[in-house]
C-alpha cells in the first residue's frame, strides 16, 4: 500500500465527527492492507511507531521538513516503516546528524500530505479518534466478525495490531488463540470516582471496600518456580522487586496471576510517599542496597487465573475467594463486605489514619474489565482529583525564573482522540519537582510562543482540586478551582489519563 492512502484515511478520520464514520473509513483501509502491513499501520493509526522512540525530537524532526515536495505519492507503507527502523538502528558518533539527514530524504520523496502524515507520527501529535475503542470496532468490521471478540482479544493480547492480524487473516478462529496466558499481561482493570461512602454503596449496593493504597501497581504471573512482575504499563519490572518475587514463589499454587500493590512501609507500617516508592523502579538501580534501605511489602487484591482456571470473566466474589483460598492474610489488602454507610466510613476513617489514600468500592458481581474503567470500580478518596495530562507549561518568573512553572491541564476526550484543557496551576510545585519538571517537559517539546512550551501529551499529573466552575474561557465550558499538583503519575499513558466525560460528572454533582 502506498503512504499516500493511510495519510488520506488518517486526514478524513480525524476530520469527520461520528464514530460510525470513523470506524468506517478505518475499516475500509484495513482491509487493504496486505498480513504485513497491518502491524505497522495499525500502530500508526494510533500515534505510535511499533519501533517505539526512534531518537529523533522535535527539532530535528522540524528542521528535516524540505522546502519542496514531490507532485505524486510515490512511498509505500513499508518503505517509510523500513526507514523508521533504520533511524532508530542509528547509534554512535554522528548518529544524531545521520539521522537528520535520512529523515530529510525520507521526507523529500513525499508529498506534502504524507509530509504532513510523518512529521505528525514522529511529533505525536497525531490524533485523529482512532483509540483502542474505535480501532476494534474497525476491526471487526473489516474482518467480519464480533466486536466483542475483537474487544477481548485485544484486552489479553495488549496489542491491537496483533489482534488486527490475526483478525484479518483468520477471522473467528484467529481471535480464539487469545486466552489468558502467563507471561503475557492483561491491561489493569481502572476505576471511576466516586464522591464518598455514600455515593459508592448507593451506586454499588452491597459492595467490597478495599484499602487503596498509594504505591506501584503490579500483576505478578507464577508457574512452577518462574515469577515475572510486571507494572502498570505492562512493562516486566521483576528484577527491581525481589521481595515480591519471593513472597509469590513461596505460595502453595503452582500457576497465579495475581493483581495488586507494591509499596514501602515505614518501621510502624505506615507508607511511605508514592514518590519514595517508586525509587525502587527508577532507572539506573543498586537493587540490594535499595532492598536494605527500602523494603517493599505487596498486597494484592484480584485472582485472575489458578492452577490452569482462568477466572477473568468470574465475578468478583468468586476471584477474591481463589485469592483468599491461595493467598495469605498478611499479602491480601484489608477488606470489608457491606451495605452499611456507617461501616463503610469507620473503615474509610481505618484507611485514612493508617496513612492510605482512601478506599477502593468494587462490585462484587463484575468480571475483571481488563484496561476498562467501568463503574463496577469506584475510587474512594477525602478530596477530589483528577489524574490529567500536561499540554503546556509557562516560563516562571520571579524565584521561578528559568523554570517551567505554570501547567496547562487536560482531560481526555476519546471521542476525538485529543485532549480537552481545564485550566492551569503553579500551585503544590516544590523547588526539586520545578526543576525536574522542566528537564521532563523540554525533552517533550513540540513548539513554543512566547512564553510558553507546548508538549507532546505524555506526561501525566494527579491533581487535586476543590471543585469546577463553568468558564468561557475553555473547551468545555468548565474549569478546575484551586488545583494544585500533588504528584507526577509516571506510572500512568496519557491513555489511562481521567476523561472529559468522568470530569463533567464532577460538575453534575
Amino acid at each position: 500500500m502506498r503512504l499516500a492512502e493511510v495519510a488520506e484515511t488518517s486526514r478524513r478520520v480525524a476530520e469527520v465527527p461520528g464514530r460510525l464514520d470513523k470506524i468506517g473509513l478505518l475499516a475500509d483501509l484495513l482491509r487493504r492492507l496486505s498480513p504485513d502491513e497491518v502491524a505497522i499501520v495499525v500502530p500508526w493509526l494510533a500515534g505510535d511507531l511499533w519501533q517505539g522512540r526512534i531518537g529523533v525530537g522535535p527539532a530535528a524532526v522540524r528542521a528535516a521538513v524540505p522546502d519542496a515536495a514531490a507532485s505524486e505519492g510515490a512511498l509505500s507503507v513499508r518503505e517509510a516503516d523500513g526507514a523508521f527502523a533504520d533511524l532508530a538502528a542509528l547509534a554512535g558518533a554522528g548518529s544524531q546528524a545521520e539521522r537528520g539527514r535520512r529523515l530529510r530524504g525520507l521526507l523529500a520523496r513525499g508529498t506534502r500530505a504524507e509530509q504532513a502524515f510523518v512529521v505528525r507520527l514522529l511529533l505525536g501529535e497525531l490524533r485523529q479518534g482512532a483509540l483502542e475503542g474505535v480501532m476494534a470496532e474497525a476491526i471487526a468490521r473489516a474482518a467480519d466478525v464480533p466486536a466483542g471478540d475483537v474487544r477481548r482479544a485485544v484486552m489479553l493480547a495488549g496489542d491491537a495490531a496483533t489482534v488486527a492480524a490475526a483478525a484479518l487473516g483468520e477471522g473467528a478462529a484467529g481471535l480464539s488463540r487469545f486466552g489468558l496466558q502467563l507471561f503475557r499481561p492483561v491491561q489493569p482493570m481502572l476505576a471511576q470516582t466516586a464522591e464518598g461512602p455514600d455515593d459508592a454503596l448507593g451506586r454499588l449496593g452491597t459492595a467490597a471496600l478495599e484499602y487503596k493504597l498509594d504505591g506501584a501497581r503490579v500483576q505478578v504471573h507464577k508457574a512452577g518456580d518462574e515469577v515475572r512482575v510486571y507494572s502498570r504499563r505492562l512493562n516486566e519490572v521483576t528484577a527491581a522487586v525481589p521481595e515480591v518475587v519471593a513472597a509469590v514463589r513461596a505460595l502453595p499454587a503452582r500457576d497465579l496471576l495475581l493483581d495488586g500493590e507494591t509499596i514501602a512501609l515505614r518501621p510502624d507500617g505506615t507508607p511511605h510517599a508514592f514518590q519514595t516508592t517508586m525509587r525502587r523502579f527508577g532507572r539506573r538501580l543498586d537493587v540490594e542496597a535499595l532492598r536494605r534501605d527500602l523494603p517493599l511489602s505487596v498486597f494484592f487484591f484480584d485472582c485472575l487465573h489458578r492452577d490452569g482456571e482462568d477466572l477473568l470473566h468470574r465475578p468478583a466474589a468468586e476471584r477474591v475467594s481463589a485469592l483468599n483460598d491461595g493467598v495469605p492474610a498478611g499479602l491480601v489488602v484489608p477488606r470489608l463486605v457491606t451495605a452499611d454507610a456507617v461501616a463503610a466510613g469507620a473503615f474509610l476513617e481505618a484507611a485514612l489514619t493508617a496513612g492510605h489514600e482512601g478506599l477502593m468500592a468494587k462490585s462484587l458481581a463484575a468480571p475483571y474489565e481488563a484496561g476498562g474503567r467501568g463503574a463496577a470500580w469506584l475510587k474512594v478518596k477525602p478530596a477530589h482529583t483528577l489524574d490529567l495530562v500536561v499540554l503546556a507549561a509557562e516560563w516562571g518568573s520571579g524565584r521561578r525564573r528559568g523554570w517551567l512553572s505554570n501547567l496547562h491541564l487536560g482531560a481526555r476526550d476519546p471521542a476525538t482522540g485529543g485532549f480537552v484543557m481545564l485550566g492551569k496551576t503553579f500551585k503544590g510545585l516544590t523547588d526539586a519537582l520545578l526543576a525536574w519538571q522542566t528537564e521532563r517537559l523540554l525533552a517533550l517539546e513540540i513548539a513554543r510562543d512566547d512564553g510558553t512550551v507546548y508538549v507532546r501529551p505524555e506526561l501525566v499529573v494527579e491533581i487535586a482540586f476543590d471543585g469546577l466552575q463553568a468558564s468561557p474561557h475553555y473547551p468545555d465550558g468548565l474549569a478546575l478551582r484551586f488545583a494544585r499538583v500533588k504528584r507526577y503519575r509516571e506510572d500512568k499513558t496519557a491513555a489511562q489519563a481521567d476523561t472529559i466525560e468522568t470530569v463533567r460528572g464532577f460538575f453534575r454533582t
